[in-house]
């Protein structure tokens, strides 16, 4: 780590030790670009009181046709059910979501964002958005859509992504 807490970037020859010199050189990358974006991230959400969990779940429910379960929720976001809860519990309290019964289950929750959690949401992608260009910036567009393509991969669920985490 450097003296700013920043991953120290790898190197960026290649290696003679083969394969797994390049997996791990992969994975620190990959990590030190995601720490990137998580800095910028962060940045843009401190003022407002936010964590990048919220922002997550505020991104989560507006993606939604409909307010959430709150297990859903959860489930969504890889979490407790006890996080989720305090998570929605802050965002409710800061009115940026609000939480509903639901009509078909008497003893679920839902929770939708509020009109201001959506217009919060939309700053926060106009910044999150000027934060990633930025970073991105260096690749030309046939390289960003490489990227995307693999990081879709990389990020896919399924019987296909499970089955290919166990085959090594």
């Amino acid at each position: 780590m450097t003296a700013s807490g920043e991953p120290h970037p790898p190197d960026k020859g290649t290696s003679d030790k083969g394969a797994s010199d390049q997996v791990a050189q992969l994975a620190e990358l990959l990590a030190c670009t995601s720490w990137r974006l998580r800095r910028a991230a962060r940045s843009e959400l401190e003022p407002l009181g936010l964590t990048f969990g919220q922002a997550r779940a505020l991104r989560l429910l507006a993606r939604a046709d409909e307010p959430v379960r709150m297990g859903e929720l959860a489930a969504r976001l890889e979490v407790v059910p006890r996080s989720a809860t305090s998570m929605v519990d802050a965002l409710e309290a800061a009115g940026l979501v609000s939480r509903q019964a639901d009509p078909l289950d008497r003893r679920s929750v839902r929770v939708g964002l509020t009109t201001l959690g959506d217009d919060l949401l939309a700053r926060l992608g106009r910044a999150r958005r000027a934060s990633a260009e930025a970073l991105f910036a260096r690749l030309d567009a046939a390289q960003r859509e490489r990227l995307l393509e693999l990081l879709i991969v990389l990020n896919e669920r399924g019987p296909r992504a499970a089955a290919q985490g166990t085959s090594s």
